[in-house]
């Protein structure tokens, strides 16, 4: 027997800002998601990751604070405590959701997996269900590379890695992105060895060349790091993994061994789970689902939104996008998304913070500004004896625009919000000195940068 709904929602992450949208007019919803509640950032993602890495930030911070003449020892880490401590406000934040659920009217929960069978036509176990609209929201899972031997080393991920009761004595990350020098930064901190293997020739590629070559050289001082890197096998053996490394630049092969290994090499849409090839629903090629601007897919009332459509994996992009579906959904609004200001944050050490284009994208198509300032140019940051940090803008030459801001440094993603803020606003640089800024503070390495612009 099939079951018809107005709305079905697949997933229950940023999915569920469409749910209650759906149930305040009145619709009747199902939600469908195997668990566990929540999606990614609450669960594997963002919020975990964030409690493991602040008490990372306060040991570094204290072992850093010989800078200002302060001679502090670590006694001793309860890594055990600090994991539970995550797991605890994880479970209750589902917790909260699943109460959430429960108390809601014209909402059925189909706590399982399910996939298409058809247009608009769902198998979710043993129940076949039918959406007048659906969203999916189904969002990502980590990329597996192909390496030879990988399957059978009981390798960690961004997700499993959240099961650690102990830190390992030592660990290789393969990847160089966000999750890599993150969880890097953090075991580092807890005592573990950490070695990062990245095929690239630095890390986090999509970042500007000076901010990846300083990070690189600040996480040296306590992990090991090799570029342009090319894991090729890994071999299990004697109660440890070694990883065989080509490097792509000199042609050699590096052995390298620790006790356990963690693979960071990006994330893929679960759009394949859901067996979207039933459906006239298109795929790109790498998998991610296509839609147009207002987040429809290529089949009309089926809208999807966040890692699914892998336009940028953050979730308050996510949230942004589950917004405008449900804006279109009830109100056929034809609300676009935009994506001219999308910030994000990696939460290393030192933290990186950057929104809009970098450098060598803004000349593509502009003539630009380029400012630079060292958090040494301001008070402030003479005060935190913070000698390596640094912001740069890229502004339009012709109308003072900007195009792009990028910080490396302490609170780089507090920082960056009010030039987030006037970008949003499609302000100019102007718009950035109109307010009094506090001296001494930190946020005058804004305007120290702007106070910098030249043509380069």
């Amino acid at each position: 027997m099939m079951k018809e709904y107005d709305v079905i929602v697949i997933g229950s992450g940023s999915g569920m800002t469409i749910v209650n949208e759906a149930l305040n007019h009145g619709l009747h919803v199902a939600l469908v998601d195997k668990g566990p509640l929540g999606g990614t950032c609450l669960n594997v993602g963002c919020i975990p990751s964030k409690m493991l890495i602040v008490p990372a930030d306060r040991i570094v911070e204290m072992q850093e604070a010989n800078k200002l003449g302060i001679d502090v020892n670590v006694k001793s880490i309860d890594f055990k405590s600090i994991m539970g401590r995550m797991r605890r406000l994880v479970k209750e934040d589902r917790g909260q959701i699943r109460a959430g659920i429960s108390a809601s009217d014209n909402l059925d929960f189909y706590e399982e997996e399910g996939h298409f069978v058809a247009d608009y036509t769902l198998q979710v176990g043993s129940n076949t269900i039918k959406g007048k609209k659906i969203a999916i929201v189904s969002g990502s899972r980590p990329v597996i590379p192909p390496i030879k031997g990988l399957d059978s080393t009981g390798y960690l991920t961004s997700e499993t890695i959240l099961n650690l009761n102990k830190p390992p004595e030592s660990m290789i990350i393969i990847g160089g992105g966000y999750v890599a020098v993150e969880y890097g930064h953090f075991l580092a901190a807890m005592g573990t060895r950490v070695t990062i293997v990245e095929m690239a020739d630095r890390l986090v590629l999509s970042e500007e060349a000076e901010i990846s070559a300083l990070l690189k050289q600040e996480l040296s001082q306590r992990m090991t790091i090799y570029t342009n890197a090319r894991a090729e096998e890994v071999i299990h053996k004697d109660g440890g993994i070694t990883v065989l490394a080509r490097d792509s630049a000199k042609g050699g092969q590096s052995q390298i061994t620790a006790q356990s290994i963690m693979i960071a090499t990006g994330r893929k849409s679960n759009a394949d789970l859901l067996k979207v090839e039933n459906t006239s629903v298109a795929l790109d090629s790498r998998g991610f689902i296509k839609v147009n601007q207002r987040l429809e897919t290529t089949k009309k009332n089926i809208w999807a939104a966040g890692d699914a459509i892998g336009k940028h994996m953050f979730t308050h992009v996510s949230n942004r996008e589950a917004i405008v579906v449900a804006d279109n959904m009830m109100h056929d609004i034809k609300l676009k998304m935009d994506y001219s200001a999308i910030p994000h944050a990696i939460y290393s050490h030192p933290q990186i913070a950057a929104v809009g284009l970098t450098e060598q994208a803004a000349r593509e198509k502009h003539s630009i500004l380029v400012g630079r300032a060292r958090y040494f140019d301001v008070a402030k940051g003479v005060a935190m004896a913070e000698d390596k940090g640094f912001a740069k803008a890229i502004v339009n030459r012709e109308n003072g625009k900007l195009l792009g801001f990028h910080i490396i440094g302490p609170y780089a993603p507090i920082l960056i919000q009010e030039v987030i803020n006037v970008m949003a606003a499609k302000g100019d640089l102007n718009s950035l000195s109109t307010g009094l800024h506090i001296h001494p503070a930190l946020p005058e390495l804004i305007l120290s940068t702007l106070g910098n612009l030249e043509e380069t």
